[in-house]
């Protein structure tokens, strides 16, 4: 009895040792990382605020509104991120002209990365665009404008891996695009305030799995 208990413990230990072989195998990264919350609902912890303008939390959801001073304004959250799949809600009040920094840092109000362009309709939303820089890399063509919902809930999602940035506007797939110069990038997840005065943008849902 003796040394059939411990043949069955030896082949069970061969067994375990297998699937954890496997699972590796499948999986050489390790446990996948599950999707965080940027944003908790409550106050803008992890994040910081550059410039003069509003950034607040009401019922639940982060606001960016103009302030007197009419300036940019950027919202950034304190740990870098490179590689990542981030999805999050916005609403655009009066003017939605914001966006949605990617691998991006900001010294006072100049920032220096790529935008996600957040815009009122037929101007870009889900482009990309290099502040600073190249200016536009992707716009969206005319027959894409329509999936915008001005003044109603939309869902954004960022993929960036590498040199790759993809861009999904309420599931609608808006820009697929390599670039070596963004993939050699890196910096924070920022919300953007445009200048000009007028803005108010409701976001919330902000949620971001490293890849």
């Amino acid at each position: 009895m003796l040394k059939a208990r411990h043949l069955f413990l030896i082949c069970a230990s061969i067994f375990l040792l297998n699937s954890a072989f496997l699972v590796l195998k499948d999986n050489p990264g390790g446990p996948e990382k599950k999707p965080k919350k940027l944003f908790n609902g409550r106050d803008l912890s992890g994040w910081k605020i550059n410039g003069t303008e509003k950034w607040y939390v009401e019922n639940g959801e982060l606001i960016c509104e103009s302030g007197p001073d009419k300036k940019y304004g950027y919202l950034t959250t304190e740990k870098f991120y490179k590689n990542f799949d981030l999805s999050l809600q916005f609403k655009q009040e009066a003017n939605g002209n914001s966006g949605v920094f990617f691998r991006s840092t900001v010294d006072g109000t100049k920032v220096s990365g790529w935008q996600v362009e957040v815009a009122p309709p037929n101007h870009d939303t889900g482009g990309i665009y290099e502040s600073y820089g190249r200016n536009w890399l992707v716009q969206i063509p005319e027959a894409k404008e329509g999936f915008l919902k001005m003044g109603e809930w939309n869902t954004l999602r960022i993929r960036a891996v590498g040199d790759k940035t993809q861009t999904w506007l309420n599931g609608n797939a808006m820009v697929d695009f390599d670039d070596a110069k963004i993939g050699a990038g890196t910096g924070s997840i920022a919300l953007q305030i445009h200048d000009g005065g007028g803005i108010k943008v409701r976001w919330k849902n902000i949620t971001l799995e490293e890849l």
